[in-house]
C-alpha cells in the first residue's frame, strides 16, 4: 500500500545570470491520508518551493529539477510520478485530487468575477455537471465554510469581502472538489488571531470529515501546534528535523528548531531581549530554551504628567452609502468618539482584529486621515487645524513605519535615496555628503552595510526592507512613531530581531511608539500600556501585563484566548 504522497530525494535548482542556486537539497518525507503534516521554516527555507512543484507550478526555467521524484497515489495504488505526468494528467490532479489554499487570496483570486462563480468555475472544470448543479454545490460549500448569508456573498466581489471571508471563498474553492491532498501555504499568516483559529478549525474540521492529507505550510509554529499530527523543519533547502508535533516542542533535536521556539515573544518577559536563531546555531549548548510564559510587572513605566499627544473625542466616519444625488445617508463609524493620552518615552500598544479602527485611528494621529470631530493635541497645541504650512514643518516630528514595507519604498529609488529623501524634502544637512554620512550611520544603526546604499528595494529581504523603513522613519529624529502591523507578516525569527531593533533604538533616541497589530503577544512583550479597540471604539486601556494576564473585557478575553501558544 503506497502512501498518499512520497517526495524522494528531490533536488531543485534555479538558474539566474549570477550561476545556479540549490533550493532544495534531496529532501525525502511522506504524507498518509488523514494526516496533517506541517512544514515550518523561515522565509526562503523551501517551504513554498516544496507545495509548488508537488503541483507542477514552478515556472521552468528558471526552476530545474536536478534529481528525485515525487510520487502521487490517491488511493495506495500505483503512484504517478508528478515529474513525469503529462499535461492532461497534470490537469486532472491539480484541483481535482491536490488542491491549494495560497498565502494571498486577494491576488489569488480573479477581481473581476464574483466569489460564488469562482467556486462554481472549479467545480464545472472537474466535474460533468450542470450549471445549475454547480451553483447550488458552491453554496453549500459556502456553507460549509461558515461563510454568513451565502447567497448574498455568492453575487460579491472579492473586494467586497473581508480578509478571513476571502480566505474562507479559497477553502470553499480548493475543496469544492474533495481532493485527497490539500496543500495549505500559509494560510493564516496576515489574518486576526480570532479569525486564524476559526480558519484552522475549519481546515482540521473538514479535514477529519473527508480524510485528506494535509501539507501545512507555516513559519508560525504557535498554529502548528494547533493543526498538526506532524512536523517537518525546513532550514536552507533541507528537512533538518521530523518529529511528533508534542515531541518537537518538548524535545526538540537541532538547533535551528530551539531558536525557533525560543524566540517567540510570548515565552518572554517584557523588556528582555528575545534570543536569535543564528545564536543558536552558532553555540547550541549555552542558550537556555525558555519553558512557560511569566507574569511580570514590567518595566519602570514612563511618567502620566508628560502627555506627548492627547486624542479628544476623536471621530473618522467614511460615507458607506449613497442616494442617487450624492448625498450620503449612511457612515462607516471607523473611529467614533475616542479619547486617550500617549505619555512622553512610552511604547502604547494599540490591539484588535481587522476592521475595529487600529489602523484608521493610527494615521489620524499624524494627520494622514483628516478627522470627523473631535482634536489631537501635540505637546500642548492642537494640530487638527493648524495650516498646511505649519503641518509641514511638524512632519518631522511624526512618522509611520508601515505594514508592508515593499509597497512603501519606491521600487526605482535605491534604498541610499529612499531613506535621505525626508532628509531633501525637509531641507537638512544641506550637502550631499553630509546626507549621504547621515544615511550610513542609520543603516549601520538597523544592522545594513554601507555598501547596501546602492541597492533597490527587490534586492532585499522582507526583514531587511522592514529594517530599512525604520531607518527611514528615523532619518529626521522623530519624536513621535507609530509602527502599523509593522512585524505582523515576518518569520517569527525575523520578528524577535525587528523587536530586539525597536526597543534597542528607542532606548537609544528616546522617541514615543504608538504600536500597532493584532497579535496581543507581540503587542504585550514590547508595550508599557495597551488599548484594546473594538468597532471604532477603546474597549479598554491599561498596564501591558495586567490587560494579559487579567483582561476585563470579554472581547479582549477572546483575543487572549485565540493566541496559539504551543504545548
Amino acid at each position: 500500500m503506497h502512501p498518499l504522497l512520497r517526495i524522494q530525494d528531490l533536488s531543485i535548482d534555479f538558474i539566474s545570470s549570477a550561476g545556479n542556486t540549490r533550493a532544495l537539497k534531496s529532501i525525502s518525507f511522506t504524507v498518509q491520508k488523514g494526516e496533517i503534516v506541517a512544514l515550518v521554516g523561515e522565509s526562503g527555507s523551501g517551504k513554498s518551493v516544496t507545495s509548488l512543484a508537488v503541483l507542477q507550478l514552478l515556472p521552468s526555467p528558471p526552476a530545474v529539477y536536478a534529481g528525485g521524484s515525487i510520487l502521487f497515489s490517491e488511493d495506495g495504488g500505483e503512484p504517478v510520478n508528478m515529474l513525469k505526468a503529462g499535461r492532461q494528467a497534470l490537469q486532472d490532479i491539480r484541483g481535482n485530487k491536490i488542491a491549494m489554499i495560497f498565502q494571498e487570496p486577494m491576488t489569488s483570486l480573479n477581481p473581476v468575477i464574483t466569489c460564488g462563480e469562482q467556486i462554481m468555475e472549479a467545480i464545472l472544470s472537474h466535474k460533468k455537471i450542470s450549471a445549475a448543479q454547480a451553483r447550488q454545490q458552491a453554496l453549500e460549500w459556502m456553507e460549509k465554510v461558515k461563510l454568513p448569508n451565502p447567497v448574498a456573498l455568492f453575487k460579491r466581489y472579492p473586494h467586497q469581502l473581508s480578509g478571513g471571508q476571502k480566505q474562507r471563498v479559497m477553502i470553499a474553492m480548493a475543496m469544492c472538489c474533495e481532493p485527497s491532498l490539500l496543500i495549505c501555504d500559509e494560510p493564516t499568516t496576515a489574518l486576526d488571531v480570532t479569525v486564524q483559529k476559526t480558519i484552522l478549525h475549519l481546515i482540521k474540521e473538514l479535514q477529519q470529515q473527508s480524510g485528506m492529507g494535509v501539507i501545512f505550510i507555516t513559519h508560525d509554529l504557535g498554529v502548528v501546534a494547533e493543526i498538526a499530527d506532524r512536523t517537518l523543519v525546513m532550514y536552507k533547502g533541507e528537512i533538518v528535523e521530523e518529529n511528533p508535533v508534542r515531541q518537537l516542542f518538548t524535545h526538540p533535536q537541532h538547533a535551528y528548531t530551539k531558536g525557533l521556539l525560543a524566540c517567540r515573544p510570548v515565552l518572554h518577559r517584557k523588556g528582555e531581549r528575545l534570543p536569535v536563531v543564528s545564536d543558536f546555531l552558532n553555540n547550541q549548548e549555552k542558550i537556555p530554551v525558555p519553558a512557560a510564559e511569566e507574569k511580570t510587572t514590567g518595566t519602570p513605566k514612563p511618567s502620566k504628567q508628560d502627555v506627548l499627544l492627547r486624542a479628544d473625542h476623536l471621530s473618522v466616519w467614511f460615507p458607506s452609502e449613497r442616494t442617487f444625488f450624492g448625498k450620503t445617508t449612511r457612515f462607516t463609524k471607523a473611529v467614533n468618539d475616542v479619547s486617550f493620552d500617549v505619555y512622553k518615552g512610552e511604547t502604547l500598544g494599540l490591539v484588535g482584529e481587522s476592521g475595529c479602527g487600529k489602523t484608521t485611528l493610527g494615521r489620524t494621529l499624524l494627520r494622514l486621515i483628516a478627522p470627523t470631530s473631535g482634536s489631537i493635541y501635540y505637546e500642548g497645541k492642537d494640530f487638527t487645524s493648524i495650516s498646511k504650512q505649519d503641518m509641514r514643518s511638524l512632519r518631522k516630528e511624526l512618522q509611520i513605519v508601515f505594514q508592508d514595507p515593499y509597497s512603501s519604498l519606491n521600487p526605482r529609488l535605491t534604498i541610499g535615496s529612499a531613506i535621505a529623501e525626508p532628509l531633501k524634502v525637509h531641507r537638512l544637512l544641506a550637502s550631499e555628503k553630509s546626507r549621504r554620512e547621515r544615511v550610513t550611520e542609520l543603516l549601520e544603526k538597523v544592522g545594513l552595510q554601507p555598501e547596501h546604499f546602492n541597492r533597490y528595494p527587490h534586492e532585499f529581504s522582507g526583514g531587511q526592507r522592514q529594517r530599512i523603513v525604520i531607518a527611514r522613519a528615523l532619518a529626521l529624529n522623530p519624536s513621535f512613531i507609530v509602527c502599523d502591523e509593522s512585524v505582523s507578516a515576518l518569520d517569527v525569527s525575523v520578528q524577535a530581531q525587528v523587536l530586539n531593533l525597536l526597543n534597542d533604538l528607542k532606548k537609544e533616541f528616546g522617541f514615543t511608539v504608538v504600536f500597532i497589530s493584532h497579535d496581543l503577544s507581540v503587542v504585550r512583550y514590547i508595550s508599557d500600556r495597551i488599548m484594546v479597540m473594538n468597532k471604532g471604539q477603546i474597549e479598554e486601556t491599561g498596564e501591558a501585563e495586567e490587560i494579559y494576564n487579567q483582561p476585563k473585557s470579554a472581547y479582549t478575553q477572546r483575543l487572549i484566548a485565540a493566541i496559539p501558544r504551543g504545548f
